[in-house]
């Protein structure tokens, strides 16, 4: 089984987001960055997959030099290859990137042979686009399935289930070679091991230089969502204060005049 599984570098959104002053990007100075959920139990998946049936496993992402570390965190858990498809950090609309994946699977295919099963986090978690993986498999004219929640690899063909909506579960019998979007909870991914870690830094990532297709989305502005606030107000200290609980409580409607 060979497998393919593309990853996304996006900012570490534990902390408060900011925008720089053109309103266009995210001020990333403070920030991490990581791969979505969704991305990390792909990667978990692929390797079980591997673990389980033999067969060689791949990770590939488009984006800065710097997503070099969400390449080799992959491997530290056990992915056996990398590729980076290296940009000058701007930001590439769904149809662009894509494109670029599908340019690279192709050329990874004529080389190394057919991925059997390539694998996407259902939705990036900045961008949130749900098409990245469906225009890949559209373009590559191979089944896809989103939303899976459990995989089960048969004899030419893989089994994905889904949570259906009003509750309850849907099943698609896919042949191989296709492509499937996940989500979080199809696993628990393992942590790296200081071992997988050394190991991930000797390996070589195979790089190259995308083109830019325009034609897609075009970005206007980016606009955080409006913060709750909230106040505090003293109204006494000490004894002197049980009258004013007392009239607040009334004017609620806690307690009865």
């Amino acid at each position: 089984m060979n497998v393919l599984v593309c990853v996304k570098r996006v900012p570490a959104t534990g902390g408060r987001i900011f925008l720089t002053a053109d309103g266009l990007e995210i001020d990333t100075r403070h920030l991490g960055f990581t791969i979505s959920p969704h991305e990390e139990c792909a990667v978990e998946e692929a390797v079980r997959i591997v673990e389980a049936g033999g067969g060689s496993s791949s990770v590939l992402t488009l984006g800065p030099v710097e997503a070099e570390d969400q390449l080799r965190e992959a491997m530290a858990i056990g992915i056996d290859r990398a590729v980076l498809l290296q940009t000058d950090g701007r930001d590439w609309d769904p149809l662009a990137t894509a494109s670029a994946i599908v340019d690279a699977i192709r050329s990874e295919e004529a080389e190394n042979g057919p991925f059997d099963l390539i694998l996407f986090g259902n939705e990036s978690a900045d961008s949130g686009g749900f098409q990245v993986g469906i225009r890949v498999a559209a373009a590559l004219d191979r089944l896809c399935v989103t939303g899976v929640k459990s995989l089960k690899i048969g004899d030419g063909s893989v089994t994905a289930r889904r949570e259906a909506t009003g509750g309850g579960w849907e099943s698609f019998e896919l042949p191989l070679p296709a492509v499937v979007g996940v989500k979080e909870g199809l696993n628990l991914p393992r942590y790296p091991s200081v071992p997988g870690r050394l190991r991930a830094r000797k390996k070589e990532i195979a790089r190259s230089t995308p083109e830019f297709r325009a034609g897609g989305l075009e970005k206007i502005a980016l606009r955080l969502p409006q913060t709750e606030t909230t106040a505090a107000e003293i109204i006494g200290r000490g004894a002197d204060a049980a009258p004013a609980v007392v009239d607040l409580l009334t004017r609620i409607g806690v307690v009865g005049r």
